[in-house]
């Protein structure tokens, strides 16, 4: 973690300056550090990092492009709505993400010199780039490496001149013996550094680097590149936005565009009741004109989707199509090579699958090409890019934009809506324990996407309403839970969460609802990202926590994994063979799961989930009534902030699930099981509070006074109504955290001044009312809508100055829903 929090640090010096010239505000209160446009899964997940949707071009939530772009032409003038000026950038000296190269190096200590032209390159080897280990061309397993890469120039004028550079781990770099970078850090993607043009010359260059590994994975890849010049487009005017809103299944905005107005939603339908509807990787983007001065208009919509949002990387060829499917025009796009389940990682995008942009109509006129040729074709009305003729495959090439033209003919004052649909079929989700698994839409194989397609399409204003339902539904029920920015903030994590996941069907015929540890490690179906996201579908859909905990069963039960507790993990996404993190947490993983059956008990009003596995949950609860209440030094689900002994917090967690453990036994009518575990769990909450106990407070650990932590786990003793503590064991810890608190909300414990949002929500619900709730929730709004690191909501943020820590895009979040939760069981 602490490698991540470095990169990013570094990542937004870089790029401070540049984003400071491209987003300008627009004048909307702001409501999120980022916006939800097309959310899906971990793949298909495209949003605005800006308050104005026509001021910065689009991303996946890793923060790599993503380009939609949309304009109106009305009145002989064009205005863009959607996307805005992509950074850029020419190749000087490539990278290996564009083509491979051969460089020198060496593993020992070189000789002085070693980064100077003209020195012996004796005994060192030629590797093809990257290096590293795992993937890497050339294998690097040792310490340190050097490496050596020369180049010719004939001339030496390149604006904007930089280094692209992928590191792990801390690293130096020079261009002809000058130093241009160095840094003790971890950079998982490539960076840009601004080098000074000067230090290049005619003829032959060096560029030389060296790179040590200190703990973990290993990788050098470096290249220099610069920036491509900015076309502007006279003819384009800027559409006036208006309006910008959120809700849990929506995000519209509305504009001014000359003598008419343009609203624009996109809707993607995650309805956790209808599994079907869920699953479907499609989702809508509508578009309403209407005239504002009572005239009539000729109006006509663009909108472009890049074939980016099929790539991993910007520089692989993609193939294109046009067809037509029942009342729908079509294009579909996807890499040639279609290299299905190939990759996995963290900041990883999809590139096998395709994308697909439908749009209904007879008059829809729909092509591709280059981005530049398509806009220009748009604008001018003269298409210079490649249509592509009907049911024939004929535009490949990069970066291409697949174009659909809306004819919105003689609008007047009353509004006329059109809308196009975008899907992605990933053709194979994910991998478990070996085997490829369709997602949920195709597990019996018999859907194709064009059958999406044309039932989405026929579902429209059917599906509409129920999301619009939906949505006031659920910001209701969340104000009267905890407030209107407590709703806030569940309008902004819903589809954030879900979309974290990936529904599936396993071997076994069981739901399988897998998630990937966004921007943390890139682990699927980690058990403690299950256990703070699990409030929101206990709420809405408690077979989706099952499907979060049967994969982590189903290690255990089928015997390939052997530990008398759960797993940490099953792979790493989307290949989930077995658990891929390098430490087990045995306290936090039993805990967790033994939490969250009971809670699911709770929740269903029945045990048959449990007793379906009460074997396995026998043997980690023997296992926590041994090992839980003094837990051993070893990593919890707060892993970033390193091993903890005889943490305190930590055996909360394992109390309470000795207490969840004895509550199903009741209700399988296993009363003397029963009576054991109640008992002992509230014998070890007296002896907690007496070892814990610092005064006005507890303690962070049983060994260390003065020190203190928020004691989050300790809410599902009230959610579940176990009583396993005293009221009053709640009402000292809140009263002394709110003594604690800084202006972006509570630290997580007395070690740092960061801070968990998804667990500052769980602390509040430890309240006893209203006003108290709203103290901890106010600075978690306040973060989120005034920290300056716009990306998708982040999980780990400093209370001091509000700037994300690391983490973002990720599920638990839906843990923000424990008030929710506690009001739906409660009343109150």
């Amino acid at each position: 973690m602490k490698r991540l929090f470095i990169s990013l640090a570094l990542a937004g010096l870089l790029l401070k300056a540049s984003a400071q010239q491209q987003h300008s505000p627009v004048q909307q209160q702001r409501i999120a550090p980022a916006y939800p446009l097309l959310t899906h899964d971990p793949y298909f997940s495209v949003w605005s990092f800006t308050e104005g949707l026509n001021r910065s071009a689009t991303k996946h939530w890793t923060g790599a492009n993503q380009p939609l772009t949309g304009l109106l032409k009305v009145d002989g003038k064009v205005y863009r709505f959607l996307g805005g000026q992509e950074e850029s950038f020419l190749t000087l000296l490539p990278a290996s993400d564009e083509k491979a190269y051969p460089a020198k190096y060496i593993e020992s200590v070189p000789g002085q010199g070693w980064n100077q032209a003209g020195f012996a390159e004796t005994s060192w080897k030629t590797g093809t780039a990257p290096f590293g280990d795992g993937a890497a061309t050339t294998q690097w397993k040792t310490k340190d490496l050097w490496m050596r890469r020369t180049f010719n120039l004939g001339q030496t004028d390149f604006k904007g001149l930089k280094l692209k550079l992928m590191n792990d781990d801390d690293v130096e770099v020079y261009l002809n013996g000058t130093r241009i970078f160095a840094c003790e850090c971890f950079n998982g993607k490539f960076i840009y550094v601004p080098v000074d043009t000067r230090i290049l010359k005619k003829g032959q260059n060096l560029l030389a680097v060296h790179v040590k590994n200190n703990v973990g994975g290993q990788w050098l890849d470096a290249g220099l590149v610069y920036d491509k010049p900015v076309v502007g487009n006279p003819n384009v005017l800027l559409a006036k936005q208006t309006k910008i809103g959120v809700t849990a299944t929506q995000t519209f905005y509305s504009f001014e565009c000359g003598n008419v107005n343009l609203d624009v939603d996109f809707t993607s339908p995650l309805l956790m009741s209808d599994l079907n509807l869920l699953s479907r990787p499609v989702s809508y983007v509508s578009f309403k004109v209407k005239a504002k001065d009572g005239k009539k208009h000729n109006a006509e919509v663009y909108f472009g989707a890049s074939t980016g949002l099929a790539v991993n990387t910007e520089f692989q060829e993609v193939t294109a199509k046009q067809y037509k499917t029942g009342q729908l025009s079509v294009l579909k796009a996807g890499t040639k090579e279609q290299a299905v389940l190939k990759k996995s990682g963290d900041d990883v995008r999809i590139d096998w699958g395709y994308l697909y942009v439908a749009a209904p109509g007879t008059q829809v006129k729909q092509y591709t090409g280059p981005a530049d040729e398509a806009l220009a074709a748009f604008t001018t009305g003269k298409t210079t890019g490649k249509t592509i003729a009907k049911g024939k495959t004929s535009a490949d090439g990069k970066k291409l934009m697949l174009s659909t033209e809306l004819p919105f003919n003689q609008v007047g004052a009353s509004p006329v809506e059109k809308h196009i649909l975008i899907g992605y079929d990933d053709l194979y989700a994910v991998q478990y324990f070996g085997q490829n698994l369709s997602a949920w839409w195709n597990r019996k194989k018999d859907q194709t996407i064009e059958k999406q397609l044309e039932l989405a399409n026929a579902e429209y204003a059917a599906v509409l309403k129920k999301c619009t339902d939906f949505d006031q539904r659920f910001r209701a029920d969340n104000v009267k839970a905890g407030g209107a920015k407590y709703a806030d903030l569940l309008d902004l994590s819903y589809r954030q969460s879900i979309a974290a996941h990936k529904l599936v069907e396993s071997p076994q015929g069981e739901l399988l609802f897998l998630s990937k540890e966004n921007f943390s490690n890139g682990s699927i179906n980690t058990v403690d990202i299950t256990y703070p996201s699990a409030p929101l579908y206990l709420v809405y859909n408690p077979d989706l926590l099952k499907g979060m905990l049967n994969g982590i069963f189903y290690y255990s039960e089928s015997g390939k994994w052997k530990k008398p507790f759960p797993a940490h993990d099953l792979g790493t996404y989307p290949l989930a063979n077995g658990q891929t993190y390098g430490e087990d947490m045995p306290v936090e993983e039993a805990g967790n799961m033994i939490i969250l059956t009971a809670a699911i008990a709770r929740v269903e009003g029945n045990a048959d989930y449990a007793k379906k596995h009460w074997k396995t949950l026998s043997v980690w609860a023997d296992y926590l009534s041994k090992e839980g209440f003094d837990p051993a030094n070893q990593l919890c689900t707060d892993d970033f902030a390193g091993h903890m002994a005889r943490n305190a917090n930590l055996s909360v967690k394992a109390i309470v699930a000795l207490g969840g453990y004895g509550m199903l036994a009741d209700k399988l009518g296993m009363k003397a099981e029963a009576v054991k575990y109640k008992q002992m769990a509230k014998q070890m909450a007296v002896k907690w509070m007496e070892m814990a106990n610092d005064g006005d407070h507890y303690a962070l650990t049983f060994d260390q006074k003065n020190t203190w932590s928020q004691k989050y786990n300790m809410v599902w003793d009230k959610v579940l109504d176990m009583d396993i503590f005293p009221k009053d064991v709640f009402k000292k810890e809140i009263k002394y955290y709110l003594t604690k608190q800084n202006t972006f909300g509570l630290p997580l414990d007395s070690r740092r001044s960061y801070t968990k949002s998804d667990w500052i929500m769980w602390t509040a619900t430890l309240t006893d009312n209203r006003a108290d709730f709203e103290k901890f929730i106010d600075p978690v709004y306040k973060f989120a809508t005034e920290t300056s690191s716009r990306v998708p909501l982040s999980d780990w943020h400093e209370t001091t100055d509000g700037k994300q820590v690391g983490f973002q895009a990720r599920s638990v979040v839906g843990g923000y829903a424990i008030k929710l939760l506690d009001y739906k069981l409660h009343g109150k």
